[in-house]
């Protein structure tokens, strides 16, 4: 980028000079001005021609970029201009769809930090999609210790802006998946601890859209879509006591791949937790 810069520059001599000069006829004393170049024109200097840098480019970074979520937070990313990497541990997404040509891959475990810091160079948002089921044990590693590690990884390595999609509360849910919902809420602490200003956390419910399992793809949208519209108008019996998170209301994964993006690089969205109203919500807005 180049900016040209003129300068105008009087002569010193042009300046018009002012003093008081004695009227001894008078005893009075009068303001004169003494000039004899005040019509002399402004001289122009040669243009100078300064060397701006560009503005830094916004890239992100997709912790398991090639899952459901992941996949569609890389693409709406890349739809948005973005410069666009993920790390996961198979590496490279087996979609065979041309958006996936465009992200820099990384294989890597998010429990390994070396690896971790080096796919962070450059790096200026990371949204992470990590999390998985399992034995109470892996459960909290895969969606506490691991995503714990990424974001302070990310905070040393001055990331400004951090977004975790974690998970709604489902009541009874938690009891029975307690290491799953006791990493979620560890990695959600260290995020806003080591994130004031810049971590957000997405807690949708259930997230419907097109799976792709192996060469099959599952219109889950048939069956998430009416119960969104439905739920939607059944917000208050989201507040029973024990049953009430049962009817919070799935989302698509568009909505949130949408909502994740934005927070990840609009400077103004508020930090802090987003629940699946407010992704909802944020989803209907025209992004800036």
């Amino acid at each position: 980028m180049r900016t040209i810069v003129s300068r105008l520059i009087r002569h010193k001599s042009s300046v018009p000079q002012t003093r008081f000069v004695s009227a001894s006829s008078t005893g009075g004393r009068y303001l004169s001005t003494d000039s004899n170049k005040i019509d002399e024109p402004f001289n122009v200097e040669e243009a100078e021609t300064v060397h701006v840098p560009p503005p830094p480019t916004e890239k992100l970074l997709v912790l398991g970029g090639n899952g459901f979520v992941g996949s569609h937070v890389c693409k709406e990313a890349l739809d948005r201009g973005l410069s666009v990497s993920s790390l996961s541990r198979s590496g490279r997404s087996s979609l065979q769809e041309p958006w996936a040509t465009r992200v820099t891959w990384h294989q890597g475990n998010l429990l390994s930090s070396d690896l971790l810091k080096d796919a962070l160079d450059g790096v200026t948002s990371v949204i992470s999609c990590v999390g998985g089921f399992g034995s109470n044990s892996y459960m909290y590693k895969i969606n506490g210790t691991a995503n714990i590690n990424a974001i302070r990884a990310a905070s040393e390595k001055g990331v400004k802006r951090f977004v975790y999609i974690s998970a709604a509360d489902f009541g009874l849910a938690k009891y029975l998946l307690s290491g799953y919902y006791e990493g979620k809420r560890a990695a959600e602490t260290e995020l806003l601890t080591r994130f004031a200003y810049g971590g957000i956390i997405l807690r949708p419910g259930f997230i419907y859209g097109t799976r792709s399992v192996g060469n099959m793809k599952i219109p889950l949208g048939v069956f998430g879509s009416p119960m969104e519209m439905v739920l939607q108008q059944a917000k208050p019996l989201n507040q029973l006591p024990l049953v009430g998170p049962l009817f919070t209301p799935p989302v698509s994964v568009e909505s949130v791949a949408k909502v994740a993006v934005r927070a990840a690089t609009d400077p103004v969205f508020p930090p802090g937790i987003v629940d699946v109203h407010g992704i909802q919500r944020y989803s209907q807005q025209k992004s800036r």
